[in-house]
């Protein structure tokens, strides 16, 4: 690959539109997603900690903007490393790419983080194993899409198709920023296909990245910046990473694996020395606090000095590895090859070990699974409505067309079985999780 083609700056619908000097693309991207409602929502859907009452906990929007300036600083390194090693590249736009890409990373995640994907995927499951009228004659190639529901996917559906300007392009960001968010340049058969035959598989293939119905745009940004194609055997085309998808994934790598200790504490379910010995070593210059600090406030102090010392580890990590990074070869994460390997994988020992299993955050999450369930449940018969009456919204029953309009579900583009779920997958992993609570309620009679 090369640096000048991964760094195209040009848009879905833009061609031949002049780039302000004084305003940037990657900064205008920035604008777009900061600005937009599926940012927002971020704000009350889970990070760690589901429907928390601690306002110093993490939610995704807080943890997307940290990614991001994480993100920022090791793209600065890594593009200045780059200017020093002899390519003509701006390290302001590398950090800017990468900015604005780990902004957009968790922008398709659904409520309740990680089990919410589970639940809308066993969810879809089961649906399609016996599909009733709304859901009917989806290709089996296509099932994998909903029952390995995947929040990366959804966000590339977001950008390009849903937000701002529908089915034209969507948010319509440069190029490089949608390459730059990019983790699993591939569809859902084809990832599946790679995962049965491959090991170790290639760290782009461990999920998808976009659904057959955005592959076209992928396919677009591919070849604008330049990736390595490949054909899966399925058949179907796929791509190697953008280099600085892994700068991305370094950036939320570091992030959630240090703040989530510190939110650990905050939340009483980590003990102050735990938190404390797993930080200290990541400081590179083993920085002591002042003496009159409350617990809190050296936790905070460790994180930041943490912090600083993975941004630099992970670039030291690029820089090593970049010629195979160029070529598409590189198959690993920059934390797991960089020198401090190890002490983010005792941090990530301690997390599984204690943190991601604390009791009110299990309970919480059977809940929210619950709640998405009862919700799925709820809406589903609005669809097989649509589908009886020839997938016209204007014929649905009184009671469909009061949930539709009570919910304000969006059943434009339906006219299938597999439009149909994806509008109602786009509707319900769009939910905060607050939302979903009530919308849960609505349909069930609980409130």
């Amino acid at each position: 690959m090369d640096w000048g083609r991964l760094l195209n700056s040009q848009r879905y619908g833009d061609k031949g539109r002049l780039e302000d000097p004084a305003r940037p693309n990657y900064a205008q991207d920035a604008d777009r997603l900061i600005f937009s409602a599926p940012f927002r929502r971020l704000a009350n859907k889970t990070q760690v900690h589901p429907l928390y009452d601690n306002d110093h906990l993490r939610h995704r929007l807080i943890h997307s903007v940290e990614v991001a300036s994480v993100g920022r600083s090791l793209g600065m390194q890594i593009g200045q490393a780059l200017r020093d090693g002899g390519y003509d590249v701006d390290p302001h736009r590398v950090a800017g790419v990468v900015h604005a890409a780990c902004l957009a990373h968790d922008i398709g995640n659904p409520p309740f983080g990680h089990s919410g994907e589970a639940s809308i995927g066993a969810w879809c499951a089961e649906t399609l194993e016996n599909p009733s009228p709304g859901f009917e004659n989806i290709a089996p190639e296509r099932h994998a899409e909903f029952t390995a529901f995947e929040g990366n996917a959804q966000g590339f559906r977001i950008l390009t198709r849903l937000e701002m300007r529908r089915n034209d392009g969507g948010m319509r960001l440069s190029n490089a920023v949608l390459g730059a968010f990019m983790k699993y340049p591939m569809g859902a058969a084809t990832s599946d296909a790679i995962r049965a035959q491959d090991d170790p598989v290639y760290v782009g293939a461990k999920k998808h990245g976009f659904f057959e119905s955005e592959r076209a745009l992928f396919a677009q940004v591919a070849d604008a910046v330049g990736l390595v194609p490949e054909t899966g055997p399925d058949g179907l085309g796929w791509w190697r990473r953008h280099p600085l998808v892994f700068a991305v994934e370094a950036a939320d790598d570091i992030c959630y694996n240090i703040v989530d200790l510190e939110d650990g504490f905050t939340a009483g379910d980590l003990s102050f020395d735990k938190v404390r010995d797993h930080l200290a070593p990541l400081d590179p210059y083993d920085t002591p606090g002042s003496g009159d600090q409350t617990e809190f406030e050296q936790i905070s102090h460790l994180r930041a000095r943490a912090i600083g010392g993975g941004i630099v580890a992970c670039a030291d990590a690029f820089a090593k590895h970049h010629d195979d990074i160029l070529a598409g070869r590189y198959s690993g994460s920059l934390i797991e090859s960089s020198d401090k390997a190890g002490v983010f994988a005792d941090i990530k020992t301690l997390a599984r070990g204690q943190l991601f299993v604390a009791p009110r955050k299990t309970m919480l999450e059977v809940k929210g699974r619950n709640v998405l369930r009862q919700v799925l449940d709820g809406l589903a018969p609005v669809y097989d409505a649509l589908a009886q009456n020839g997938w016209q919204e204007e014929r649905l029953p009184d009671y469909e067309k009061q949930v539709a309009h009570a919910v304000q579900l969006d059943l434009r583009d339906v006219k299938d079985g597999y439009s149909a779920l994806q509008s109602l997958t786009d509707f319900v992993s769009g939910m905060t999780d607050r939302y979903a609570v009530r919308v849960a309620g609505l349909l069930t009679g609980a409130s």
